[in-house]
């Protein structure tokens, strides 16, 4: 499990994989949430969070063929995602007994931070139970806010059971990252604001990790606009549970989860948001972690904006042959941006392989370091761009009188890359040793 929030979270004694049936959670979308909660919602949380921007996106709509592609741009909402939206309307709405006790949440990623500051603003008491493998980045963001944070637990589910205990010998309220109507209404007013902001809007793309986001805009959105508007929701293939669920009109459990987008590496949605999804989302739709990196990449080249692999994809679905939007008008939400800059710099160099723009060659140089000076300068004199360059250990089938490096290599496409490396290997105090990722077949020619 990773550091996310898995819809794992209220464990019980069934096999993973297992399916649970429509009888086992018989209850309808209108039992659990109604447009009128969440405009109910948007006036409690009004004067708290952001009205975030819905941005167009030239590129987008012409690699999709969307006639417009706005992108809502929740990675810049306090905190950096919409969580607070979520927590602080379920928050606000707690008795004067149950704010004097506190509250508590399990999570190492954006809840996190959404229940600590709404804790904050309210002046209610909150403590974060968070795993060991937390960074020391969220932690100390967290603690920012106010909140206590407890480190317990090798992996989620033991800081979310850590975390119930605390609950009941201390009396404070479990605030749960998604399956509550409360958050589930704050998280809707995504909704709300694209359809003020994109009134013709025909498909809202939207991540789904347990379904707190997409189960509160399915619910909004088309009420506000009377229309009917498809909402689609996008997950990885590595934690694929939503699809299969709606094809088996069961709830899907995966027995674990592999993918880069940790915000909704969630192995299965809970009841209510079930209840939600089932009614009122269109499909769902899964994108690869190479896809994610690409949308992570042009999310920041093209729009300007950092997002998390989870918030891009949206972004990924949209450029993927998995969806269909030919003129449409289009909204993606990107539902936060709270990555390291480590991590960020690693997903944009692989969307730059993805994209047939980045390369690594090996080389044989003679005359170290007096030749990397060529080197750096037949890159550069070609229009390309030479972002690192490490001196290699000497392998067996290494030239025995040459120092073997590495370059990266920065270029416009597989091509420009190609004369770039031929460019290299006519130096003569240079020999291009091996290559990789120059040949293959880029993920999104189009761009």
């Amino acid at each position: 499990m990773t550091e996310g929030d898995p819809s794992a979270a209220e464990p019980d004694d069934s096999d993973p994989g297992a399916d649970r049936s429509a009888s086992d959670v018989d209850r309808s979308a209108a039992d659990v949430l109604t447009p009128e909660d969440v405009r109910e919602a948007h006036d409690r949380i009004a004067d708290v969070v952001h009205r975030t921007p819905l941005d167009g996106s030239t590129t987008l709509a012409e690699a999709s063929g969307a006639a417009s592609v706005g992108l809502k741009l929740e990675n810049v909402q306090r905190t950096g995602s919409f969580k607070i939206r979520g927590a602080y309307n379920a928050m606000a709405q707690l008795s004067a007994a149950e704010r004097e006790a506190g509250v508590i949440a399990a999570s190492a990623g954006n809840h996190a931070q959404g229940v600590a500051l709404a804790g904050e603003l309210l002046g209610i008491d909150a403590e974060i139970v968070v795993p060991e493998v937390t960074p020391a980045s969220k932690i100390e963001a967290t603690r920012g806010y106010g909140a206590t944070v407890i480190v317990e637990g090798d992996i989620y589910e033991r800081s979310y059971e850590h975390a119930l205990e605390r609950a009941e010998e201390t009396g404070r309220t479990f605030v749960h990252p998604f399956d509550d109507a409360a958050i589930m209404a704050g998280q809707g007013t995504v909704g709300l604001e694209i359809a003020e902001q994109l009134p013709d809007v025909d498909t809202v793309l939207v991540s789904i990790g347990g379904g707190g986001l997409i189960s509160g805009i399915a619910t909004a959105l088309p009420a506000a606009l009377d229309e009917d508007v498809r909402v689609i929701g996008v997950q990885p293939e590595g934690a694929l549970h939503a699809k299969p669920s709606l094809e088996r009109d069961a709830i899907h459990e995966l027995p674990d989860v592999d993918t880069v987008a940790e915000g909704i590496a969630d192995t299965r949605l809970l009841e209510r948001t079930w209840a939600v999804l089932r009614d009122r989302v269109d499909d769902v739709v899964a994108v690869s972690d190479r896809e994610l990196a690409v949308a992570v990449t042009l999310l920041a080249e093209r729009a300007k904006t950092v997002a998390e692999a989870a918030g891009a994809a949206p972004v990924a679905a949209l450029l993927s042959d998995a969806l269909d939007v030919t003129d449409e008008h289009v909204a993606a939400v990107v539902s936060g941006g709270n990555v390291n800059l480590t991590e960020h710099a690693e997903l944009t160099r692989t969307g730059l392989i993805e994209l047939g723009r980045y390369a690594e060659a090996r080389l044989h140089v003679d005359g170290w370091p007096a030749a990397i000076a060529d080197v750096a300068e037949t890159i550069e004199s070609h229009g390309a761009e030479l972002d690192g360059l490490e001196r290699d250990d000497r392998s067996a089938i290494d030239h025995p009188n040459r120092v073997p490096v590495t370059v990266g290599i920065e270029g416009s496409g597989p091509e420009h890359l190609r004369e770039v490396l031929d460019a290299l290997a006519s130096l003569d105090a240079v020999e291009v040793a091996e290559e990789s990722l120059i040949d293959r077949e880029p993920l999104a020619q189009s761009q």
